[in-house]
């Protein structure tokens, strides 16, 4: 076995890849103010931004489901890999070698399993490109070249070719020193009789990335009649690749997906290609499966669900493409972007518009025109007879159903009006009424406790940038965080203070105790510091300060806590010394009025059982006390 990582090699992963060129890799990130960066959680639904990310700190946290820490444990969580795993995939970025301690070099074959297999896969993928270089692979240059993709497009696309016979690829990667159970895992390779054999022979290649970039599986096209297998083949659901939660193109168009607040759902990779050709470079597909739930996520974190926002599905016009967009229809209630439909007059695809009527006939296909529930509308209302009353009361009964599920109140009246005039019913008001019937139905029954619009564990809501009511900290007794008392608000502004800009509290901050903070999740969080080597340790470095904190952290509660007060934005407008001042002032004095109180609540207690000797040194205590509370509310800052 390898040994753990250098520690220095570690920070100098850490310092190299900025946070938030590594999670714009995976959502859409904007301005929150104060230096910070916020998007749509990867990792629970929401539909308003209680991501925060601060590039400044290192520091990720979500307010919503409190995930939170650094660049290597978003890629951690986001991607499932271990510490190990994921530290070595940094390095890889950023052009580190890593040292290994008590084992040093770290051999290739110990390296993570999810990093073998993308590299695997990327293996696989120049070995496939050479192919279609190939005399053999003249079949495959043809197919090409027929559907208008020259040898510029594969290149741009990274197409490739599979040779045909049983283990070409097998023994490539095996001399490339990938082990049998490797390459059987990736689904590159099957068991054949003697061994593993090739799973893709004499196809046209596809590599299917996941939203960084990175190779995780192929999609093969057959080529000959004597090829006895489907016209698709997709690489199996590996532990890196499952079906349902990969876009074809997504590492292409995210960027234009993300700036145009656009994306173009189209049905196979050819599809794509023609429309990133076309200039329609937020062209995306599904991968051997319909587009369901995991590709709505991916979309949302791209598209921030933005008022603006539009998602255009482009289907055949044939019987199953209308059926393709009545299940996409049934998941648009998921999106709060717009969503339309697309299909071409004569029935084409993309490609084949292409390849008929040029560029502009591809960029005026998707331009947006028809909604997409107007498109469902029709299409149930198209089976009923209309000419007869039964009929038309069918088909509102089936349509009324639908519509009662859309987002908005006023969007649903809106339709419902429109649904009145497809069915043929003169009388708006009754169907209006009926769509808000089936739909207050539905939320009666339980059926609409997912996020309409509001929020679904999302950012609570926010007043001076902080947190107005933090739900409990589930690792901590006590009572609950009440931002409405203002002895929580300001210890929690002071931990803010020592943990973002330590410099306008050191050194005062480190002379206070964990029982000067009346919360638990506090005084837990002070601890940390403490541990940490005080907050003056911020003053030199400040990312590996609160690694430090973090690393401190007894338990994940703990920890979210931590990520969460380093990223989050102060209630004062003016951060200064002054403001600082004000906060160390207010928590040490409420410390010292609680002591006085307890002194004094003791004595009362005792009465006149108290000793002579002890009672003399309460009432010291109290008048020092007394004297330099006194000193707090006339000196501030001046007489900590």
């Amino acid at each position: 076995m390898a040994g753990r990582i250098n520690d220095d090699d570690v920070k100098a992963v850490r310092d190299a890849v900025p946070i938030d060129s590594v999670v714009s890799e995976y959502l859409q990130l904007r301005n929150a103010g104060g230096g910070n960066l916020k998007g749509l959680c990867p990792f629970h639904d929401e539909k308003s931004p209680s991501f925060q990310v601060s590039p400044g700190k290192g520091l990720f946290h979500c307010f919503g489901c409190q995930e939170g820490g650094d660049t290597i444990a978003f890629v951690m969580k986001i991607d499932h890999l271990s510490f190990s795993e994921t530290v070595e995939r940094l390095a890889a970025k950023a052009g580190i070698t890593l040292r290994y301690e008590e084992g040093g070099y770290n051999p290739s074959h110990q390296r993570g399993e999810r990093i073998r297999l993308i590299e695997a896969h990327q293996a696989a993928a120049e070995f496939y490109v050479r192919a279609l270089e190939s005399p053999e692979a003249e079949i495959g240059r043809t197919f090409l070249a027929e559907r208008g993709f020259d040898q510029d497009a594969a290149a741009h696309f990274r197409v490739g070719y599979s040779p045909a016979g049983w283990d070409h690829l097998t023994r490539y990667l095996r001399g490339k020193g990938f082990s049998d159970k490797e390459l059987i895992t990736s689904g590159l390779s099957q068991d054949g009789r003697r061994g593993p054999i090739d799973r893709f022979r004499g196809r046209l290649m596809w590599p299917i990335s996941d939203t960084a970039g990175e190779i995780v599986g192929f999609g093969a096209r057959k080529l000959r009649d004597d090829d006895n297998g489907p016209k698709y083949l997709n690489t199996p659901e590996t532990p890196v690749y499952k079906k349902s939660q990969v876009l074809y193109g997504i590492d292409l168009a995210k960027k234009d997906i993300a700036k145009a607040s656009r994306a173009v759902v189209v049905e196979g990779y050819t599809d794509v290609m023609a429309c990133h050709l076309a200039g329609v470079t937020t062209a995306i597909a599904t991968c051997g499966t319909a587009f369901g739930n995991d590709h709505i996520k991916i979309l949302r974190r791209l598209l921030m669900d933005n008022g603006s926002a539009r998602v255009i599905f482009t289907f055949d016009g044939d019987s199953a493409g209308q059926k393709a967009a009545l299940r996409a229809f049934e998941d648009d209630q998921k999106f709060a972007a717009e969503t339309y439909i697309a299909i071409a007059p004569d029935g084409m695809d993309p490609c084949d518009l292409r390849l008929a009527k040029g560029d502009d006939s591809v960029r005026d296909l998707v331009e947006p025109r028809t909604p997409l529930f107007e498109f469902a509308l029709r299409q149930i209302v198209g089976r009923y007879d209309l000419e007869t009353p039964a009929g038309r009361a069918a088909a509102l009964d089936e349509a009324a159903a639908v519509v009662a599920k859309i987002k908005t109140s006023s969007v649903q009246r809106e339709v419902a009006v429109q649904l009145a005039g497809f069915v043929g019913i003169l009388d708006q008001e009754f169907v209006v009424h009926r769509v808000a019937q089936l739909a207050r139905w539905a939320r009666d029954k339980g059926g609409d406790h997912g996020d309409r619009g509001g929020r679904r564990g999302g950012a609570p809501g926010l007043r001076g940038g902080a947190p107005q009511q933090p739900a409990p900290a589930p690792g901590f007794s006590g009572p609950a965080l009440n931002l409405r008392s203002p002895a929580h608000r300001t210890e929690r502004e002071l931990l803010k203070l020592a943990l973002q800009k330590p410099a306008l509290v050191s050194p005062a901050f480190d002379a206070y105790g964990p029982d000067e903070f009346t919360a638990p999740p506090y005084a837990a969080v002070r601890q940390c510091i403490e541990e940490a080597g005080g907050a003056e340790q911020g003053l030199a470095d400040n990312r590996e300060y609160l690694v430090a904190v973090m690393d401190a952290a007894p338990d994940n509660t703990v920890r979210s806590l931590v990520t969460e007060l380093a990223v989050e934005v102060f209630i004062g407008k003016t951060i200064d010394e002054t403001y600082a001042g004000m906060q160390l002032v207010h928590v040490r004095l409420r410390a010292v009025d609680r002591r006085i109180n307890d002194v004094q609540g003791s004595l009362a207690r005792l009465g006149s059982h108290v000793a002579p000797q002890d009672l003399a040194a309460a009432q010291n205590e109290v008048w020092v006390l007394q004297q330099y509370a006194q000193s707090l509310r006339a000196q501030g800052a001046a007489a900590l």
